[in-house]
């Protein structure tokens, strides 16, 4: 005979606001984009990215609108557009982080959370290291600390950018 036959169900811990239950498809949806994001981040660390490969682009294509463009004019427009990009990818991994943390137990769903926007920068920044550390071990590539720089500064525009869009939310 089951000695617990008799006794009462012990009931399941009632679920509170601040921890809420994370199911596969909400992991999903906040984790899986910034999953794919460090996916593109780091193929771009590859050969794939070096600016031998990315100048076979970027150098064609400015010779098209100006067929006299000089060679030193190709060579600032494509520092400039990879420096550009490199702030650009680590801004939107900022976000999404942050987004993803807001969403994640025991994480806040507060609009805007100082702490989780410290713990996403900080995450971007070790992203932004360990891919300039990848970087120093692929042939054609370096690893430099200015670009890590450039990460970060990324990563505090776009948390910068997340903070105006839900300010702008939060205010209609």
């Amino acid at each position: 005979m089951n000695p617990d036959a008799g006794s009462p169900a012990t009931p399941p811990a009632p679920r509170t606001a601040s921890h809420p239950a994370l199911s596969l498809p909400s992991l999903l949806r906040y984790w899986l984009p910034v999953v794919l994001w460090l996916m593109l981040i780091f193929s771009m660390s590859t050969g794939l990215g070096s600016t031998r490969q990315t100048s076979r682009i970027i150098g064609p294509i400015l010779r098209w609108f100006n067929p006299s463009i000089p060679d030193e004019t190709i060579r600032n427009i494509q520092l400039v557009i990879r420096k550009t990009a490199h702030v650009t990818e680590y801004a939107v991994l900022a976000a999404l982080l942050l987004r993803a943390l807001r969403r994640t137990p025991p994480g806040s769903r507060a609009p805007w959370n100082p702490r989780l926007a410290q713990l996403a920068l900080v995450l971007t920044a070790f992203v932004a290291f360990s891919d300039e550390w990848h970087q120093s071990y692929v042939p054609g590539r370096e690893g430099a600390v200015r670009d890590v720089l450039f990460d970060t500064t990324g990563g505090i525009i776009g948390l910068a950018a997340f903070r105006w869009i839900v300010r702008r939310r939060v205010s209609e």
